[in-house]
């Protein structure tokens, strides 16, 4: 990784500027599409010689999830490539900060302003759990607000389409404990419930201004959202926003709301916001089993009955 520096080249197109965000499996930069001249975000491979190859598949499958997302408040990816071994994304560089940042700046927000993010976020979420699509690791270092205060969801690196199996270690527990869901904490498997718990802690951390669960340990902090209740909110939160998050932060997923639309609806975002969330298959989300997975027989897949027509989609393969 040292060879990447200010000035690499990446694929005989993307001009690597300054490092702005590392992470766990992934450096990303500033960089430059020489092609489209226009300034572009790269998120390149961390090379692990003993997880290479379970990187490798993460990153393609977040190249594919996040190409299927399309979507305002979600940030858009451009390209995939691999260079020299090193697999990159190429995606939107949004002028902003992390919400992170944010609320290290600035504290506890105003119910006013975690309206507006909540509901962004939301929104996002409804589109990718439309799609089938669990984002997995919602929080406040995912979620970049630019300075007019549009929110973008990004890092879909540890998503799962809810048709298609993980790529894991073996006794790897995915997400982050301060926002992770007490089903997964449990060890069982992550639905768009899972997504909208997350939500909850983050809109509970911008309003209190601290993480509600923190114990002070990973499994410390992991068992607090299985055994304990969060912390009450500050005095002065309005009720129906204080009422929406309690219910998101549900120990049962099914106590939850029932879909990211009902909690757009009830932060209070208008009909013309919500237009283009549907209810099927994001009000079903978490309630799959394993007989409702959808069917591959060849180059068709198809759904099974969920009160509607059966409907099958192309693949696009050649069946080879």
């Amino acid at each position: 990784m040292q060879r990447l520096t200010e000035g690499f080249v990446l694929g005989d197109r993307y001009v690597l500027g300054a490092r702005i965000a590392s992470g766990g499996m992934a450096d990303v930069w500033a960089g430059t599409d020489t092609v489209l001249q226009r300034s572009v975000a790269v998120k390149v491979m961390r090379p692990d010689t003993g997880h290479e190859e379970l990187f490798a598949l993460r990153f393609r499958d977040e190249a594919v999830h996040s190409a299927s997302l399309l979507h305002t408040n979600i940030a858009t990816l451009f390209d995939y490539g691999e260079h020299d071994g090193l697999a990159f994304l190429v995606m939107e560089l949004v002028k902003g900060d992390p919400l992170s940042v944010v609320l290290r700046r600035r504290g506890p927000l105003d119910p006013a302003e975690v309206r507006s993010l909540v509901g962004q976020a939301a929104l996002a979420l409804g589109v990718a759990h439309e799609a089938r699509v669990i984002h997995r690791d919602v929080k406040p270092a995912n979620i970049l607000v630019r300075p007019d205060g549009l929110v973008k969801l990004t890092d879909f690196g540890i998503a799962r389409a809810l048709d298609a199996a993980g790529h894991t270690r073996a006794g790897e527990m995915l997400g982050t404990p301060d926002y992770i869901s007490p089903e997964q904490a449990m060890g069982e498997g992550a639905t768009g419930a899972s997504d909208l718990y997350a939500l909850g802690v983050v809109a509970h951390e911008m309003l209190s201004g601290r993480k509600p669960f923190d114990r002070g340990t990973p499994i410390a902090t992991a068992l607090s959202h299985v055994n304990e209740p969060p912390p009450p909110l500050p005095d002065g939160v309005p009720e129906d926003l204080a009422s929406l998050i309690t219910d998101c932060l549900a120990k049962n997923p099914a106590d939850r709301p029932a879909n990211a639309r009902e909690v757009a609806a009830r932060i209070g975002l208008g009909e013309h916001e919500l237009a283009g969330l549907g209810l099927g298959l994001a009000s079903s989300i978490d309630r799959w089993s394993e007989a409702d997975m959808p069917e591959v027989d060849g180059s068709v897949i198809r759904f099974p009955d969920l009160g509607r027509p059966t409907v099958a989609m192309s693949t696009g393969s050649d069946g080879a």
